[in-house]
């Protein structure tokens, strides 16, 4: 992470803490975790996207599409975190880690049973519109 912009983050963002780690991701309430990598536009943006969880104030879901409601979220934050920052948008990047979660999705609503797209309800449980009746 260039250290420069993690400095002026950490200036601009005082309760927001700051640690290196093996990937990006958020531990709610107020960590953002980087890994230590060349400082480069995707760095950037991972970190921004991250920082997006946390001044979005995500914490919990209970449902995949809440989960991918959340990160669609946190991407919105980090594009006008990256207009303030003078950080490029790479769409690709972005489209390209939400669907890993899209594709994700798919795969875990399908039946291994029957094939059919399941439901998911309240609570987290995925149900087949065909077996689970």
């Amino acid at each position: 992470m260039d250290a420069t912009f993690l400095a002026r983050l950490k200036s601009d963002y005082p309760k927001l803490h700051f640690r290196s780690g093996k990937k990006f991701a958020f531990r709610p309430p107020k960590t953002i975790i980087f890994p230590v990598g060349d400082g480069g536009n995707s760095d950037s943006l991972l970190i921004l996207h991250e920082m997006g969880h946390a001044l979005s104030h995500h914490r919990v879901f209970k449902t995949e599409i809440g989960r991918l409601k959340m990160e669609v979220e946190a991407w919105e934050k980090a594009r006008e975190l990256a207009y303030i920052y003078k950080i490029p948008i790479d769409e690709e990047l972005i489209e390209g880690e939400l669907d890993t979660y899209r594709d994700w999705l798919h795969q875990k609503s399908r039946c291994p049973n029957c094939g059919l797209t399941r439901f998911q309800t309240p609570d987290g449980v995925f149900k087949c519109p065909k077996c689970d009746i």
